[in-house]
């Protein structure tokens, strides 16, 4: 099933299966997202849930007990059920079962809520710990758009990523799978960061945010359309495309969590940029889309 928001500017599809978002369409025909053409990447903007990313050999261990799961977790995976929509808003909800507490010894409830307001979607992540033990876990946004948007004959070297504040950011390698942060270097993006194929060669662009407010904005000279991302308070962003393939889409990913380590050992406690919510505490994220 799609749950369809809608107002004057701008007409969005997410569908319950993963509370992912599928359609960001302007009045005048623009698709803003990425289609899920499998030939390239078979998905839209997946829920990062409970972990973001790859974990060490796909497992990790919990009091002593291992446990397997794949990347970015299964919250993608499982059907979500809409708890309240009304025309420019919906919250949808999924909690724990007999099958995800196989892959993750914990009880939660995690809701993704969409807000439409002009010619903007906010995103808001809700994790709510029930239970009485520290609920361990990492969430995260993975939303593609389409490259080039209006004009055909683009293509994704026509595009740049002006970041703001303009500054020189920590950038977190990956030894792929795996984040090497041991030797993060630098990115200089005080000036836009022009968009290539070997800009990807290793997966993603890993930024550290450091929880500061930071605006990613995709853009062109070839028209007037793109997308600004304002992240909230999130630890890290990360940027991605598949190489070497010429995939017309760029992911913009505002991560609370990151993949595992290369020197990880493999327990979820020790993990890298997990998040610890206490006893029937909630946590919340997000992040807005701004569609031009």
């Amino acid at each position: 099933m799609t749950v369809v928001l809608k107002n004057q500017y701008l007409t969005v599809s997410i569908n319950e299966a993963g509370a992912e978002l599928s359609s960001v369409k302007s009045n005048d025909g623009i698709e803003y997202m990425w289609q899920a053409d499998k030939k390239y990447w078979g998905r839209h903007a997946p829920v990062l849930f409970p972990i973001v990313g790859r974990l060490k050999d796909d497992q990790y261990t919990v009091a002593g007990q291992a446990y397997h799961m794949g990347q970015h977790g299964f919250a993608r995976d499982n059907d979500f059920s809409v708890v309240k929509q009304t025309e420019t808003t919906a919250t949808l909800e999924l909690t724990d079962t007999s099958a995800t507490r196989a892959m993750y010894p914990y009880a939660f409830r995690l809701r993704l809520i969409y807000t439409l307001t002009d010619h903007e979607l906010t995103v808001n992540y809700n994790v709510h710990n029930p239970a009485n033990q520290d609920l361990l876990f990492a969430v995260g946004g993975h939303p593609a758009f389409n490259v080039p948007l209006a004009d055909p004959n683009g293509d994704l070297a026509d595009y740049q990523i002006r970041v703001a504040p303009r500054q020189v950011y920590s950038h977190i390698p990956l030894k792929a799978p795996l984040n090497d942060a041991a030797n993060a270097d630098e990115l200089d993006l005080t000036k836009p960061l022009e968009l290539n194929r070997e800009l990807f060669k290793d997966d993603a662009v890993i930024l550290a945010l450091d929880h500061h407010e930071t605006t990613l904005m995709l853009e062109t000279d070839l028209d007037d359309h793109g997308v600004a991302m304002t992240i909230e308070d999130a630890p890290y962003v990360g940027m991605w495309s598949p190489y070497p393939a010429e995939a017309p889409f760029v992911c913009l990913e505002p991560w609370w969590g990151i993949a595992d380590n290369v020197d990880s050992d493999g327990q979820l406690s020790h993990k890298m940029g997990i998040n610890r919510l206490g006893a029937n505490k909630t946590f919340d994220a997000k992040y807005d889309i701004s569609f031009f």
